[in-house]
């Protein structure tokens, strides 16, 4: 079934718009044996990159093979390390004879092994029943490399929430040895195989790229532009008319304005714009569909205005009047922010609890855009802008 406006999964082919330089640049990186880091807030189209990259990778002849692993189901190190294991080996091997010869093959002298009966019950290839040292994180960490000499094509392994890392017990020390692995790296081994790592918390991976500053110069950044408008507005446009409806284009640029032209919230509102109409739709559907895309998501907006103290709410509303220079005397007193080292202490709450992050010009950037419309019109009752 042809779906027109796809909000539910990551998107390809016609559906992917508007980041061409992006994905090339992206597919580039790859190209040349570069490890990469994407963070954006959730629902930017990381995935989405992601899956056309290796897409557009394929059909240009260059074999790629992605290993993902996400980290936010790893609690310990031993889990960490037999996920990334696990996530490289899989696609080595069809069945637990394979996947034993494969153990056997790379990670002999470390205390990882195939356990038959784990890989029965519950399909995990690495099993461990030791403390983890650091000749088995040694191990794991060079696997992409050493695996992709007897292959083919070029492994790729997306580790996908990285900024958990730093969470689990020893993560500090998984960077620092992936460190001294990237730099121990021949011309070979950089063409055989890449890391990509992504995040969608913003802050806790600044924390980890900008502030403790791993991986300098061994990871570059891509960035996600913003989409154009006219591309986002245009596309709808011509969905729209594939099922027999019409909108007005005013209309539409307005919701990409506030929804911030995320094409997650745009194309779920055109979704529900669909659903709520038989012909043309017109501003009473497009505002009804706005008041249904908020109604989904007040919730999570409720959960995390309640998990704000009373300063840290001044502190927002003064961000969402326009505010930028948050320690002077007369901002202080008229938000009761009390003192220019609280409002310190308030910026960097803020971005721990990734409500706020700050640009290269140390301007407030409210992460969700539809939270911001939502905390401007709804929560303090603030004139739209």
């Amino acid at each position: 079934m042809d779906i027109p406006f796809i909000y539910y999964k990551h998107v390809s082919g016609r559906n992917f718009l508007g980041r061409t330089q992006d994905l090339n640049v992206f597919c580039n990186l790859l190209s040349n044996g570069e490890n990469i880091v994407i963070y954006e807030a959730p629902k930017s189209g990381t995935g989405s990159l992601l899956e056309q990259a290796f897409i557009n990778l394929k059909a240009g002849r260059v074999k790629t093979v992605p290993d993902v692993f996400t980290l936010t189901g790893a609690l310990q190190l031993s889990e960490l390390l037999s996920g990334i294991g696990d996530a490289i080996l899989r696609n080595s091997g069809k069945n637990a004879v394979e996947y034993a010869q494969l153990v056997d093959q790379y990670l002999q002298g470390t205390h990882f092994v195939f356990d038959k009966e784990i890989f029965a019950s519950c399909g995990k290839i690495l099993s461990i029943n030791r403390d983890v040292d650091e000749n088995d994180i040694r191990a794991i960490l060079t696997l992409p490399y050493r695996s992709a000499r007897d292959k083919e094509s070029k492994t790729v392994l997306i580790l996908k929430e990285f900024h958990n890392i730093l969470d689990i017990e020893g993560g500090e020390r998984v960077c620092k040895l992936l460190e001294e692995t990237f730099k121990g790296l021949t011309p070979v081994d950089r063409q055989a195989a890449s890391y990509v790592f992504t995040g969608s918390k913003v802050n806790a991976m600044k924390e980890i790229f900008e502030h403790r500053h791993f991986f300098v110069r061994q990871v570059e950044r891509v960035r996600l532009s913003t989409i154009d408008t006219r591309d986002l507005v245009s596309s709808a446009i011509q969905r729209f008319l594939a099922t027999g409806k019409e909108t007005d284009r005013d209309l539409l640029t307005g919701m990409c304005k506030i929804f911030r032209c995320n094409p997650w919230y745009f194309n779920h509102f055109c979704a529900i714009c669909d659903s709520f109409s038989k012909g043309y739709i017109m501003e009473p559907i497009i505002v009804d569909a706005l008041n249904a895309i908020i109604s989904i998501h007040e919730p999570r907006f409720k959960a995390v205005m309640g998990d704000l103290t009373g300063f840290q709410k001044a502190f927002l509303k003064a961000v969402l009047d326009g505010v930028t220079r948050f320690s002077s005397s007369d901002i202080i007193s008229q938000y009761g922010l009390h003192s220019s080292a609280n409002v310190r202490r308030l910026k960097d709450a803020l971005c721990k609890k990734e409500v706020l992050t700050f640009d290269a010009e140390d301007k407030a950037v409210i992460l969700d855009p539809l939270f911001e419309y939502w905390a401007g019109k709804y929560y303090f009752g603030t004139t739209e802008k």
